[in-house]
């Protein structure tokens, strides 16, 4: 199976790269400009391709995958942005429909939770969007757009609306790289909202596993929460990280108010999640078997 990334230098691409790279896959990582080759090394075959402008041959340069993951998006983290909307929802659906039309098969889309907009509590596949800022409105646009596209132009589309991530690569203006900022400078408090707002964590090794099992699947799963399906506090996700890495800071509560985007309790029911990577596994270990069984006659 030959998989194409784009965004491959990105927090969850190099993830995704590294997850790829454990198994017999052949990929290509795209990126955006020659600056970022030497981002991804000599050992992963990498194509230049523009998004705003790519060449008409755009399928037949990544090498013609059976997949795409699709983590390319440019103009965050500023969600409030009008970019969204006027440059990249155009340019983004422009180069994955050329894709399809010129043979593509199946592809994994990343989305967003803010698709959902201001919906409070556990937030299902099947709630309809009400998205409240130019990014998400982009992304939910995108989805639709590809909806429409599907009924002219067959192809399986999972489109993997993903929560809330930590871990190594991440913005520096993220939570837990101020957090360790912080600590290097020897400060004795951190400035953080209440904290007590709750959300849906994943590491990004996990979601980056997650798109590539839903990718290895090339099925039209359509729209699937990429969540844990448990719901944590900001301040409790904050205090574990200072005892797992034994910090010793106290929490400044309460001195950033607490964003105005999106609601105080929302997290992502992961039911459909966990039933496609049942059926994955199940397909797997049944294809293992089968192979078992062929090389002993």
């Amino acid at each position: 199976m030959k998989v194409a990334v784009t965004g491959p230098c990105g927090f969850i691409g190099r993830h995704v790269l590294a997850e790829i790279a454990r198994r017999p896959i052949d990929v290509v990582a795209m990126v955006q400009n020659t600056a970022q080759l030497n981002q991804i090394g000599p050992a992963i075959k990498s194509v230049v391709v523009d998004i705003e402008t790519p060449p008409s041959d755009a399928f037949d340069v990544l090498g013609r995958p059976d997949v795409l993951i699709h983590l390319a998006w440019g103009g965050l983290p500023n969600y409030r942005s009008l970019h969204h909307i006027e440059s990249e929802l155009p340019h983004q659906y422009s180069f994955l429909a050329g894709l399809i039309k010129a043979g593509l098969s199946a592809m994994v889309v990343t989305g967003t939770c803010f698709e959902y907009g201001m919906q409070s509590g556990p937030l299902s596949e099947t709630l309809l969007t009400q998205p409240n800022n130019p990014y998400g409105y982009a992304k939910d646009a995108l989805r639709r757009q590809l909806e429409f596209l599907r009924n002219f132009h067959p192809f399986a589309l999972t489109w993997a609306r993903l929560f809330y991530m930590f871990g190594e690569g991440q913005a520096e203006n993220s939570l837990l790289p101020q957090l360790r900022k912080a600590m290097e400078r020897g400060d004795s408090s951190f400035n953080m909202s209440g904290g007590e707002q709750l959300r849906d964590f994943l590491s990004v090794s996990d979601v980056a596993a997650t798109l590539v099992a839903l990718a290895l699947r090339r099925a039209d799963i359509g729209i699937v929460n990429v969540c844990s399906g448990k719901p944590i506090s900001v301040r409790t996700l904050v205090e574990g990280w200072i005892r797992e890495y034994g910090w010793t800071i106290n929490l400044n509560l309460g001195h950033y108010p607490y964003p105005d985007y999106e609601p105080m309790a929302f997290w992502g029911d992961s039911s459909k999640l966990l039933t496609c990577l049942s059926q994955l596994w199940t397909a797997e270990k049944e294809a293992n078997n089968e192979s078992k069984n062929k090389a002993s006659d």
